[in-house]
């Protein structure tokens, strides 16, 4: 379904121009409620991003009823599928100036003040140029927040609505955790023309040295030492923080650029969907694997505004970024594993007038319409568009079948 179908409901624009409820939950507290005293408040599950919008545009976008989406909107802003409710809107702190803009990034402060400076700019230079503007400073941090930030973004230029889109910009400045892109080092040796042949050749390395590599991971990861954990915000725990703190260190596998990188951008937006969708099939129905899908359909529609030359940077950020995911994991798939997906599925299209895989998708779009766990319809929808636009590419049909369960590590008690 294409932007002008989703955002033509006025009960979509309604819900994605609210401005109810804070970015995230459980990130204050004394904002739980008597209902959620702070000792049920686990590490893992403080700063929860708000997924109430892009649950909308998922839905919107597979077709669901206005009156199906303003109730799972409802049920979502009432009480999330983490047992936990959604805070309110804070209020306004100070002042957010083009003097001033660049000071706070990555502070996780000021989100209300970001708001209104990313309105107020919007409003002079109009949101192209807005865009190209303020990005370039953002993109770099587009991991923070475990890739919600850029999600929210993405997802509110793909649905062409206007406030969820300030929102996004606010909340990329907000959470910012930088992939050092400085880091990065053209590697003119490495062979690989596709993000499979980096994938595989990574594997391949995991396989050459998982004692060594899974040590070097779990060893950073468990040293909170305040050397270490300098630059690191001090509210981050759990994944966001073991993400941060491999964003921070690097690794020569993640930090030599693949030449791929290099190329038309266009190109590597559809060799990345395949890429990680074979990541995703590989550890079928994992949580972390499938942000890797939602954030590279939010990367697409955030590059897509800029000139090339800031697309490619916006790719080269994508792949750093992803790398430290899954290296924040001490684990990498097998390269055995993936190599078998991609012999499956590199040559495999479907028919795509086969009424057999009209049928199926019905079936999987009306299973992910009745999930309470959003992440669900937001695969599908992603993995529909791509099968569409790829001739069919039978690996996206399949991959969207393989439901996420809300981690339970995340869950209220």
């Amino acid at each position: 379904m294409n932007r002008t179908t989703i955002t033509d409901s006025p009960v979509v624009e309604r819900l994605l121009d609210d401005r109810t409820h804070y970015i995230e939950f459980n990130s204050d507290p004394g904002l739980t409620g008597p209902a959620f005293p702070t000792d049920r408040l686990l590490p893992s599950a403080k700063h929860l991003s708000n997924h109430a919008k892009h649950a909308v545009v998922a839905l919107a976008g597979l077709g669901a009823p206005a009156e199906t989406i303003e109730a799972y909107y409802r049920d979502y802003t009432t009480l999330t599928p983490y047992g936990y409710p959604l805070e309110p809107a804070r209020a306004s702190r100070g002042t957010i100036t083009e003097e001033n803009w660049q000071r706070w990034i990555g502070a996780r402060s000021h989100y209300a003040d970001y708001c209104a400076f990313f309105d107020r700019r919007e409003r002079e230079l109009g949101l192209d140029t807005l865009l190209r503007t303020y990005l370039p400073a953002l993109l770099p941090g587009w991991v923070g927040a475990f890739t919600h930030a850029t999600i929210h973004l993405g997802w509110a230029l793909d649905a062409g609505n206007r406030w969820m889109t300030i929102e996004g910009l606010a909340y990329l400045a907000f959470s910012a955790v930088s992939c050092h892109p400085e880091r990065a080092t053209p590697a003119a040796d490495l062979r690989d023309q596709h993000p499979v042949d980096s994938l595989l050749r990574i594997a391949g390395e995991w396989e050459r040295d998982r004692d060594g590599l899974r040590t070097w991971a779990e060893t950073l990861i468990a040293d909170t030492s305040p050397a270490a954990s300098a630059g690191i915000h001090p509210e981050l725990a759990g994944l966001q923080y073991r993400i941060a703190r491999v964003l921070g260190e690097g690794h020569p596998l993640i930090d030599r650029t693949p030449p791929w990188t290099e190329e038309d951008p266009g190109a590597a937006w559809d060799r990345l969907y395949y890429a990680v969708t074979l990541l995703y099939l590989a550890m079928p129905g994992d949580f972390i694997a499938l942000h890797l899908i939602t954030s590279l359909h939010a990367m697409e529609q955030i590059a897509g505004r800029l000139p090339a030359d800031r697309q490619r940077e916006a790719v080269r950020s994508y792949w750093r970024g992803i790398l430290c995911v899954l290296f924040s994991r001490a684990e990498f798939p097998a390269r055995t594993e993936l190599a078998a997906l991609h012999a499956r599925y590199a040559g495999s299209f479907d028919d795509g007038t086969d009424p057999a895989h009209a049928a199926e998708w019905e079936r999987t779009i009306a299973r992910a319409i009745g999930q309470i766990e959003e992440h669900n319809p937001k695969l599908v929808y992603v993995l529909r568009r791509v099968w569409h636009r790829t001739g069919h590419h039978t690996v996206y049909r399949v991959a969207a079948g393989h439901f996420t369960p809300t981690p339970e590590a995340l869950k209220s008690a």
